[in-house]
């Protein structure tokens, strides 16, 4: 790199107009040898004084998350998914499977969602893979994220990656990486790759075609296919197939698993959603163009197309481009669609499949249902009541819920879900899957149906034995090169200063998973310690003889920029049992909660 460059560069710093960060980063690109082939662009867009540019490529490296890599792409630099972070991400996860102990051979299974560049991705991942020595199968096309799971165990795979964002905005894309358990990676394996990736400098590859015509990268689907959707095919439990719904995709792989597990399964009155059906990463017909199914806005085309073909849909059903989570909505009795959050859907399966065991005689009090930290309290409820166990104190992210099965055994596991519309049963994979919560809630509802019934009636049956439960979420974004230092700010001042009250509700205890400690609140007296989990995780708990119980869950999120609030609001049926007095209590405080924190926060970041 010329001096002329690195000047220009210390220049931009010192007048403020790039981070200290993309500056390091910058140098470091233009010292590699490796990073040869990004020189020539770094040096035109420094010569063009693009520093916004330039701050927005190289402020940081992507992390490993909660689910792996993720973020924007881009033409080059640490801080976007482009060629050489994916290639960096393979590599290092190459490196750490020898450093594991496979020291030679091994195999990996590798797919992708429909992305854009998702396949292109998929295709670097498995030359870096095959110039390891790692013989590769890789799917003939996009496939959901579970069925990626599904064969890591299948196949006997060392290692898998599915590339995919989830449900993030078109410009982004990432990297997921699978351990040999069919699981997203954990520690320790998520950091030796990732010190294997910091450590990166030439990256080896070999080409696509002769690798393919060698045996090296072997492309699978349609045997595969089959057998993960047997898989889940054998997870029902009722034949009862008479309700009518639409489904939609979002422009994802979802009928490639769900649609057709469905379809298989007979539920003939389940319609796709033609607008949503045809595979795209822009998400053309999607609302805003995200297609996160846990937001209303999705379904307001399939809302209006059943309005004016007067479609009889019971339910709408949508899952994110790679068809691991499932969002639900529920016609009401005013004809319009109620949408059903993944607490309260994770909390019908719950009640169903617990039901559904102890009608047939084998339910055990060795039974056992898994959820988060930060997912309703209802779920536990719930298996209370039927005797079966539950293990909750777990970090948000499916692959605690995966490690969970790996250490209590499958054989008395029924039922996993997170308050992201994450639901899993069965033993044939260790992620998410949004055929699981399809196939459930539709024969749950079918058989409501039969007795003149809906899910919400359902729902507020469960309340009614359990107190009413109202949940919600706030997420507060903060973006670029300063966003991170406004998120870490913020969860410093709640771990350091932590409110005692919001609204008109005191808080009186706070437990910090990262610092392991409960603390008095306002005392800050220790009123006890936390072993584990160890997380970024703040939980504030309120008086326990309130006649509203309020949780609230704060944590930075591992995928996304930006600090996610979890409420829970819970209260008791009063007068012997009077389920609206209760809900206009508990949806009254929730609501006054969750304005008073949000301002709180706007004030913090404002400061």
């Amino acid at each position: 790199m010329s001096a002329e460059t690195i000047s220009k560069i210390d220049r931009a710093s010192s007048g403020g107009k790039l981070t200290t960060a993309t500056v390091q980063n910058i140098k470091a690109w233009l010292s590699k040898d490796c990073m040869s082939q990004y020189h020539a662009r770094i040096v035109e867009l420094v010569d063009a004084e693009q520093w916004g540019q330039l701050d927005e490529l190289f402020w940081t490296a992507i992390p490993f998350g909660t689910g792996g890599r993720r973020g924007p792409m881009g033409e080059l630099g640490p801080a976007s998914i482009n060629d050489r972070t994916i290639a960096e991400s393979a590599h290092g996860l190459a490196c750490y499977l020898r450093e594991s102990g496979v020291t030679e051979g091994g195999s990996a299974v590798i797919t992708c969602d429909t992305r854009n560049k998702s396949m292109h991705f998929a295709r670097l991942t498995a030359t870096t893979f095959a110039a390891h020595g790692i013989k590769v199968y890789l799917f003939e096309s996009h496939r959901a994220t579970p069925a990626l799971s599904f064969a890591v165990r299948k196949l006997g795979c060392d290692i898998g990656v599915m590339i995919s964002a989830s449900h993030n905005p078109p410009a982004d894309n990432g990297f997921k990486a699978y351990w040999s358990n069919g699981g997203q990676v954990i520690p320790p394996h998520d950091k030796g790759i990732i010190a294997q990736v910091e450590n990166a400098d030439l990256i080896p590859s070999v080409d696509y075609a002769e690798a393919v015509a060698s045996g090296r990268i072997e492309v699978v689907g349609a045997t595969l296919d089959a057998q993960y959707i047997d898989e889940a095919v054998a997870l029902s439990l009722s034949s009862n197939r008479d309700i009518s719904a639409v489904f939609t995709p979002l422009h994802g792989v979802g009928e490639t698993s769900i649609y057709r597990i469905l379809q298989q399964l007979g539920f003939d009155r389940v319609d796709i959603f033609e607008d949503h059906r045809q595979p795209n990463g822009n998400f053309p017909n999607v609302p805003n163009h995200l297609p996160n199914p846990e937001l209303p806005e999705v379904f307001d085309p399939v809302i209006d197309w059943i309005r004016e073909t007067k479609h009889d849909a019971d339910l709408i059903l949508a899952s994110d481009p790679d068809a691991d989570r499932l969002g639900v909505m529920v016609r009401n009795i005013e004809g319009g669609f109620t949408l059903i959050t993944g607490n309260q859907t994770g909390s019908l399966i719950t009640d169903y499949l617990l039901n559904k065991r102890r009608d047939a005689g084998t339910l055990s009090s060795d039974d056992y249902v898994i959820e988060t930290l930060v997912t309703t309290p209802l779920v536990k409820a719930v298996a209370d009541e039927y005797g079966a166990r539950t293990f909750n104190e777990l970090l948000v992210g499916f692959k605690w819920i995966a490690r969970t099965i790996e250490e209590n055994g499958a054989d008395h596991f029924v039922f996993g879900c997170e308050e992201s519309i994450g639901f899993l049963a069965g033993d044939y994979c260790r992620d998410k899957d949004g055929a699981v919560g399809a196939v459930f809630i539709l024969e749950l509802a079918a058989e409501l149906k039969a007795a003149g019934k809906t899910l919400l009636d359902h729902l507020d049956a469960l309340y009614t034995r359990h107190g009413y439960h109202a949940e919600g979420q706030k997420s507060i974004y903060c973006t670029g090169p300063t966003g991170k230092a406004k998120i870490d700010g913020l969860m410093q001042t709640l771990r350091e200063n932590p409110p005692a009250e919001f609204g008109s509700v005191r808080f009186v205890e706070v437990a910090d998973y990262a610092a392991g400690t409960r603390t008095d609140i306002p005392g800050g007296d220790s009123i006890g310690t936390i072993d584990e989990p160890s997380g970024d995780l703040l939980i504030y708990k309120s008086d326990p003889n309130s006649p509203v119980r309020v949780q609230i869950a704060g944590r930075p999120s591992g995928t996304e920029p930006k600090i996610k609030f979890y409420f829970f609001c819970q209260s008791d049926l009063p007068n012997g049992g009077d389920l609206n007095q209760a809900r206009v209590a508990g949806d009254c405080v929730m609501k006054e909660v969750q304005e008073a924190l949000s301002t709180w926060a706007n004030e913090q970041l404002d400061d």
